[in-house]
């Protein structure tokens, strides 16, 4: 083998040698961003995870609902946690900061869309989605999901995958506000339940509600015989979530 083939042989080694490293780095990144998020929420107990969309503006119905929501549970004793940006995340934030519960933003780094909202009592920053979606799970008595766009739509079609699989414990997931979710729900139940790929009791697991105290109510209801902290087998299960 002449010079000439070896030098860009060992110039594709070099490259290889140092994109390893690189994802070396990389993970350790992500392991700071699961203890720094860990240490710091996990005192925060009850709480409940918010979502909807960061597009939503402050004169929006869907707004000043989130915000009366959020107030109403921070004045029961629930934490409020979401995802820390505009719209219906700073209604939560705004409505949980002025009650007497922490505010909690999990707040994910984009190059455009999302900045952070300055209603938080705790701001948590992630550079990784997967890292923070982990956090709304795993710290979260129930999920409340407004109306919103394909991030909320990803956020609950997670938690339901994680509860219906048995990879995490069952909370009520809360849709807020029938009109705009009707649709989806009946979509649920008219082709992939009579298709198979879903049982009937799955969609059980969601709950339509459209009154601030009645989300409130709901939250209370399921956990009135049981308590709000992870029961041993839950606590197990959280751990390898």
């Amino acid at each position: 083998m002449s010079e000439k083939e070896k030098v860009p042989r060992c110039a594709e080694a070099d490259e290889a040698k140092s994109d390893s490293s690189r994802e070396a780095w990389r993970v350790f990144g992500i392991m700071s961003e699961f203890v720094e998020a860990t240490e710091r929420l996990s005192a925060i107990r009850p709480a409940v995870s918010i979502f909807g969309s960061a597009r939503t503006a402050p004169d929006s119905p869907y707004y000043q609902l989130t915000e009366t929501i959020a107030r109403r549970l921070s004045d029961a004793g629930f934490s409020v946690i979401s995802g820390g940006g505009p719209g219906i995340m700073e209604a939560a934030n705004r409505g949980a900061f002025y009650g007497k519960s922490p505010s909690i933003g999990l707040n994910i780094q984009l190059p455009h869309e999302q900045t952070t909202n300055e209603y938080q009592d705790i701001s948590q920053s992630f550079r990784h989605f997967f890292a923070r979606k982990y956090m709304f799970v795993r710290f979260a008595n129930a999920y409340v999901v407004m109306p919103g766009g394909f991030g909320t739509l990803d956020e609950l079609l997670e938690a339901l995958t994680l509860i219906q699989t048995g990879k995490s414990r069952r909370i009520p997931i809360i849709l807020v506000h029938a009109p705009f979710w009707r649709g989806l729900i009946d979509w649920f139940r008219s082709t992939l339940v009579s298709e198979g790929v879903i049982s009937p009791e799955d969609v059980d697991l969601i709950q339509l509600i459209d009154k601030p105290e009645d989300v409130v109510e709901a939250i209370f209801k399921h956990y009135e015989s049981r308590g709000f902290a992870p029961l041993p087998a839950e606590h197990e299960m959280l751990l390898n979530l």
